[in-house]
């Protein structure tokens, strides 16, 4: 089969002044050709990217992927295409990240499956779909074609629609490209305005769940991913209220210094957890930046952000531009409740870490006896994937 014409699709994209980023890994390259090779397409594509390596997935996501092929990691991708059609001058409003990650036929037959994860990111939505395909069921070049058509649909169904939350995207236009056993599954968030606006950079906060406590300082918040929130999250807030005598709040950043921002869809995934607790959403990547948005808190902290407050490579390498954070911290924070951790089988205790003193006066170190859980969310996540494959 063949792609079908994209004209229609470039013309509606340019009437509603899109600017759009557009990153294939794995496969579905061809949705970038068949769009740039669409007259009109230089008013509408800003650029197509194609991380076709690990590596250069990596880098453009900041870090190790769990699965190179999966929603969440087409989703990541979509949203740094976001980040970059932002960053090449295109309004919030008009901006579009798209990208498709994809696990397709090769020489030789694969141990897994065949599957195409495709999504896109707007201001005011995440949407992403995944299609688990027949094995060995058609040629490379006819799973590259869907692919690309999945992409193209997924645009289509996407930009400046106001589809419903049930609505199938693209179900019949697909349907011929699909074997009989084959479904598109599909997920949108659209979110909130406080949402919105924190993506758009228009606020620097928002509280979710539990109404927090009045305003000022004198605040106990625990900052983190989250991701996921386990029991050791927990243990550290039930002994940080005992030792501060406040009720905690969780804090989250939907940016992150090396990592694209979280997707809607990532965001009330990780919301979920919090029932019955006060959360901030916030645009505090770094704990200066916090502390700028809840000055006069005392905050939980594990060893190793305690140990990167005083680290030069968090302040551009500078030892000068260390010390001076480390003393903006020292004056803007009440406290540090500072929990240890095991790594390689040996437990870092806070109280013998090495960081400057500024940060040693306002920190209460949390000792082994009181606290400790050897528990990893990377493998609390990998048994989460497991569970649902």
């Amino acid at each position: 089969m063949q792609l079908p014409d994209a004209s229609e699709l470039i013309e509606s994209l340019e009437v509603l002044g899109a600017r759009l980023v557009i990153v294939a890994s794995g496969g579905g390259s061809e949705a970038i050709s068949h769009l740039v090779t669409t007259p009109g397409a230089s008013g509408v594509v800003i650029e197509g990217l194609v991380p076709y390596a690990r590596e250069s997935v990596d880098t453009l996501l900041g870090g190790r992927q769990e699965k190179y092929c999966s929603p969440r990691t087409a989703r990541r991708l979509a949203m740094a295409a976001w980040q970059r059609a932002r960053a090449r001058g295109a309004d919030p409003e008009r901006a579009v990240g798209v990208a498709v990650a994809a696990s397709l036929r090769t020489l030789r037959p694969k141990r897994g499956e065949h599957r195409i994860c495709a999504a896109v990111q707007t201001l005011h939505s995440s949407t992403v779909a995944n299609l688990l395909l027949d094995k060995e069921a058609r040629s490379r070049g006819d799973e590259e074609r869907l692919a690309a058509a999945l992409v193209l649909e997924l645009i289509r169904g996407s930009v400046g629609a106001a589809h419903a939350a049930s609505e199938p995207i693209g179900e019949p236009l697909l349907a011929a490209w699909l074997r009989p056993d084959e479904r598109v599954e599909w997920q949108r968030e659209t979110p909130p305005q406080e949402w919105i606006e924190l993506l758009a950079g228009d606020r620097k906060s928002a509280s979710v769940g539990q109404p927090p406590a009045a305003g000022g300082p004198g605040r106990l918040l625990f900052p983190g991913s989250f991701d996921p929130l386990h029991e050791g999250h927990r243990r550290m807030a039930r002994i940080a209220e005992e030792i501060a005598e406040r009720p905690v709040e969780f804090e989250l950043s939907i940016t992150n210094v090396d990592k694209p921002s979280l997707d809607f869809i990532e965001l009330r995934e990780r919301i979920g957890q919090f029932a019955g607790q006060t959360l901030w959403l916030t645009r505090a990547a770094t704990f200066l930046e916090k502390l700028e948005v809840f000055p006069g808190s005392t905050f939980v902290l594990g060893v190793d952000t305690f140990v990167r407050l005083a680290d030069p490579r968090y302040y551009g390498g500078s030892s000068a531009g260390a010390a001076e954070g480390v003393a903006r911290i020292a004056a803007a924070a009440r406290g540090l409740i500072v929990f240890g951790r095991v790594r390689d089988g040996v437990f870092l205790d806070p109280a013998q870490i090495d960081v400057p003193a500024p940060l040693r006066e306002i920190a209460y170190c949390v000792s082994q006896r009181e606290f400790r859980l050897d528990i990893s969310s990377t493998e609390l996540r990998a048994a989460t994937d497991a569970s649902r494959d």
